[in-house]
């Protein structure tokens, strides 16, 4: 085995800068003999977790650690920017306690000492040293910078004073060669420097790439990160091709005469030893009321809630509950509950909009007591086991939707409750992706960008594509690979780098609460203004930290504001979760296709699948959601003829029709196939989930046990649980190998129903709305789109289809939202171009405190607030918003710069009651226009002015004068 080992490597987590895919890096690593490798990106942790898994499934030992940058004085100063500002300096975690300094060192960096990096300082290396190894870095390190620029003395005292910040013997001066003239005369002082102070040495090679051969590819992708070109002589490059994964024995023919130092390597490895705990749920407490335990409090709730839910308390329902409560206890999930009540609670407290629920989750009776979801599992058929399975110990996933517009209420209010320092977001990365990669690397490579973007669009669109896979599936692709050499050298580079993390954002959704301060399990990062962990939302649920998705839906936001304004017209409060789920109207509605706006059946394949299904029933409702996605939709023909003809419906044995019968006898959910082994071969349900999830992964090997299980039976002794199996519960081994076989073909595609009767609440909501209340539904559904003209023009069409008015924008009448008045809708201001919030308030506040506009110039006169300017009255102007006053468009375009240059003017010389419209021409009080005598514009100019600032025609449509002559014609105004 090799004496030496690799202790300065940068991973493809070194953002646009490592081109060092983990796995490859590990598999040369083993190729090369060494027992482990240390990973040290540049001033981040993002991929220890995943390095040190990665390691481990080799065999290998990971060391972690990290290349951190230091400030030259105290991190929080702002000193101007030269790269000798960022010392660096290599730490390896010798333990836990190093682990964690680590970590808290690379948070501080970003949180307190970021400035176009995350910097720390010598007094934060002072406070965190213990159970850290220090290595001097490379030519970039204070030490070498010293040496080179021969100031020996300082260098000295500088080796000196982090020898004894560090432990001892945790202190190294670094030897690297890659081949440059400045490392030779550094290696010669730091020999020297070791000499006189007894201070050791290590050697490293600063790995940036696996294979000598990929210097150009990580040539490339220092080009992508620094946005030039490698035609560009002053870009950012390494100068020798020696940054990459060195043998041993190419690390002895460099450092043999350097005593020690590579032996050293060797030394430092052992020493390093850090394991990750992966089996340690760290959940956060609860603060119960006085006198009771959490499992007390959380049974109070959920016997308040079951006796509020349901009139009559039979035994089913009483004994799901202790049943749940029982496994919730045992499994240390019971703060967890009550986190989400809590947070769920005040949401609904403050009028915030809350989804019924989504996932598995609604297949809890806990969480249907607690009003964390709004579905009855039981009336449903919904399964705990599918949501928390005693036999498989897993993290319990609650994911929530909320309004999209006070989705961040609700997380500001877990901040204070659990304080700043135990919750953050999660960062997620956006990698180099097919199509990405291609355009990234022709950027780079400047290649035409005709002939990049051809052959990006040649690779497919798809999810998990890859540019392997667009070369297999594409012989045009193919053949232009094999006969282009600068084609082949664009695919061939943009391939090594295919799939490297190229940049770290916020998720859309997660946040992380700890039960200890954030930082005592991972290191955070700053994103903007909001704190992130450096780890990616799979691996915080891993280390066992509780990871929730906080996420806004629109929809919930469409129902608020449909509410809002049934209130505010008909001086009536629905609620929302108490409407009848048997209305013939609403099914009617469906069954005709009429579902635009309707959550999650408004797609043109779901809306023809609906007219084609014609639900009649709560039940068809989930079945469609679930049925509508690849896989399932082959089951469609069958669900629609079986329910239509339900004397045709056959069961391959009759124990199946309880299970089936409610989706007329197709396997449509994946509880379904949980149900079928649990009463024909006596499966527990936490093992026939186990089963579920193994057919879902389509293993053969496994399968095939599993399949003389169901049919023979098995006495699982891990779970002393005997499984009888289908033959003693009466059914043939023909029987049961066919049933066996119709599961397995469905559990590759069978959905969540949990998660598709939640959904299916959401759209029967949407659906009750829009079918009683259609013009405050419409109202709040476009105002939900705004920001997307295509849809806003899609949504009034179909209004002027239902012979529901749209108003054009008015400044005496419009709000910022579409707002209902009467049978009629009115635009709303902020679907206007050019026209932002601040200005539509400035607007409303001056027609409430000083009355309606009664001119154009009194308009002028009252609005004085932000955003209010030449490109905003325009833009009122072209969509008609003046209209209301009695003037032509046209006369106002001629004025209106005039108009408020004047009021400018007048309004520095403190003039208030006359305007000058045209110098010293003429004057005219506020409530009057001076204007032009033109002609207003043609109509198609009228129009066209709408199209342009609202991205529809409003008061008419240019064909409309053609009209007459196009009925009968296949053909509709709305496609033009």
């Amino acid at each position: 085995m090799s004496e030496f080992v690799h202790l300065h490597v940068h991973t493809e987590y070194s953002l646009l800068d490592g081109a060092c895919s983990i796995p490859r890096l590990l598999d040369k690593c083993l190729e090369l003999d060494m027992p482990g490798i240390a990973i040290t990106d540049h001033g981040v942790m993002y991929g220890v977790v995943d390095f040190y898994k990665e390691a481990k499934a080799r065999g290998l030992k990971a060391i972690i650690g990290c290349e951190v940058y230091v400030a030259p004085g105290n991190m929080e100063e702002r000193e101007p920017r030269r790269d000798s500002n960022y010392s660096h300096l290599v730490l390896l975690a010798e333990n836990e306690t190093g682990y964690r300094n680590l970590m808290a060192l690379s948070s501080l960096g970003y949180t307190e000492g970021f400035y176009y990096r995350p910097r720390v300082d010598y007094k934060a290396l002072e406070k965190y040293s213990e159970g850290l190894i220090a290595l001097s870095g490379c030519l970039a390190g204070d030490i070498q910078r010293m040496l080179y620029q021969d100031r020996y003395i300082d260098a000295v005292n500088l080796a000196n004073r982090l020898k004894s910040i560090f432990a001892r013997d945790s202190f190294y001066l670094e030897l690297q060669d890659h081949g440059l003239e400045q490392q030779r005369k550094v290696n010669e002082g730091l020999l020297r420097l070791s000499q006189e102070t007894g201070i050791p040495m290590v050697a490293t090679n600063d790995v940036h790439y696996i294979e000598r051969n990929d210097a150009n590819a990580h040539d490339v992708l220092l080009c992508i990160q620094t946005g030039k070109t490698v035609d560009d002589p002053d870009r950012l490059r390494f100068e020798t091709r020696e940054f990459y994964l060195k043998s041993a024995d190419e690390m002895d023919e460099l450092f043999s005469e350097y005593g020690d130092a590579l032996s050293n390597s060797l030394k430092i490895f052992n020493r390093c030893n850090v394991d990750f705990d992966f089996d340690t749920i760290h959940m956060p407490e609860f603060k119960v009321p006085e006198g009771y335990t959490s499992f007390d409090y959380l049974y109070r709730l959920c016997n308040e809630g079951m006796h509020s839910k349901y009139g009559k308390i039979t035994d089913t329902i009483k004994n799901r509950l202790e049943y749940e409560l029982e496994t919730i206890q045992q499994m240390g999930y019971v703060d967890y509950f009550l986190i989400v009540w809590d947070f769920i609670r005040y949401a609904r407290e403050k009028g915030i909009m809350v989804g019924p629920g989504r996932g598995s989750a609604a297949g809890s009776l806990v969480a249907y007591t607690l009003n964390i979801t709004q579905v009855d599992p039981l009336k449903y058929g919904l399964l705990f086991e599918r949501f928390l399975n005693p036999e498989r110990i897993s993290m319990p996933d609650i994911d929530i939707d909320f309004c999209y517009e006070r989705r961040q209420e609700v997380i500001d209010y877990v901040i204070r409750k659990y304080g700043e320092d135990h919750v953050a977001q999660i960062i997620t990365f956006g990698t180099m992706a097919a199509r990405a990669a291609i355009r990234d690397v022709g950027r780079a490579l400047n290649i035409p960008y005709g002939d990049v973007d051809r052959v990006a669009k040649m690779i497919p669109f798809d999810i998990g594509m890859t540019i392997d896979k667009a070369l297999n599936i594409n012989t045009e692709l193919k053949v232009l690979y094999q006969e282009d050499t600068a084609v082949k050298n664009l695919i061939d580079t943009s391939r090594s780098l295919e799939g490297l993390p190229r940049h770290a954002s916020t998720h859309a959704a997660g946040v992380v609460i700890s039960k200890l301060p954030v930082t005592d399990y991972v290191p955070l990062q700053k994103n903007d203004d909001c704190i992130t962990t450096q780890f990616p939302m799979g691996i915080l649920e891993e280390l066992g930290l509780l990871k929730m998705d906080f996420l806004g839906l629109r929809t919930l936001t469409v129902i608020r504001d449909t509410l809002s304004l049934v209130k505010e017209n008909f001086d009536k409060e629905v609620d929302i979760y108490n409407i009848p789920l048997d209305d013939k109207a609403v099914y009617n509605m469906l069954g005709q296709g009429d579902t635009d706006g309707v959550f999650q059946l408004e797609s043109t394949g779901m809306r023809q699948f609906m007219k084609e299904l014609k639900p009649t029933t709560f039940e068809d409702i989930i079945a469609g959601i679930s049925l509508y996605r690849p896989g399932p939709m082959d089951q469609i023909p069958r669900y629609i003829d079986n329910k239509n003809h339900p004397d045709n419906i056959e069961y391959t044995d009759e124990k199946l029709a309880p299970i089936l019968s409610v989706t007329y006898g197709c396997m449509v959910y994946q509880e379904q196939v949980m149900q079928v082994v649990r009463e024909l071969a006596g499966y527990s349900l936490g093992r026939s989930d186990l089963v579920r999830r193994a057919m879902s992964k389509k293993n053969t090997g496994i399968m095939e046990k599993e399949r003389q299980h169901f049919i023979h039976g098995i006495v699982d002794k891990d779970r002393n649980v005997e499984v009888p199996g289908a033959l003693r519960n009466g059914l043939t081994i023909e029987k049961a190998n066919q049933i066996f076989d119709e599961m397995m073909e469905f559990a590759k595609y069978a959905f969540n129903k949990s998660h598709a009767a939640a959904y299916a609440l959401i759209a029967y909501q949407t659906a009750w709305l829009k079918s009683h209340y259609p013009v405050q539904f419409m109202a709040a559904l476009i105002t939900s789109v705004m920001g997307n003209s295509s849809k806003v023009a899609g949504y009034i069409q179909y209004c002027r289809k239902r012979k529901i008015e749209v108003l054009k924008p008015d400044v005496n009448d419009s709000y910022a939202k579409f707002t209902v008045v009467g049978n009629k809708i009115r635009f709303g201001l902020v679907a206007v171009k050019n026209v932002g919030t601040p200005a539509i308030q400035a607007i409303i506040d001056a027609r409430s405190k000083k009355g309606k506009f009664k001119s154009f110039t009194d308009f002028c006169h009252k609005v004085d607030g932000a955003g209010i300017n030449k490109r905003l009255v325009e833009s009122l102007i072209k969509c008609g918003a003046f209209d209301s006053l009695g003037i032509y468009r046209s006369q106002l375009m001629a004025v209106y710069e005039k108009v408020l240059d004047s009021i400018i003017q007048d309004r520095r010389r403190n003039i208030v009651g006359q305007v000058s419209l045209f110098g010293d021409q003429t004057s005219a009080t506020v409530n009057e226009d001076i204007l032009p005598e033109i002609d207003e514009y043609a109509q198609k100019t009228l129009l066209s002015m709408e199209k342009e600032m609202i991205g529809l025609y409003i008061s008419g449509h240019p064909l409309d004068e053609y009209k007459t002559a196009m009925e009968g014609l296949n053909t509709t105004l709305e496609l033009l």
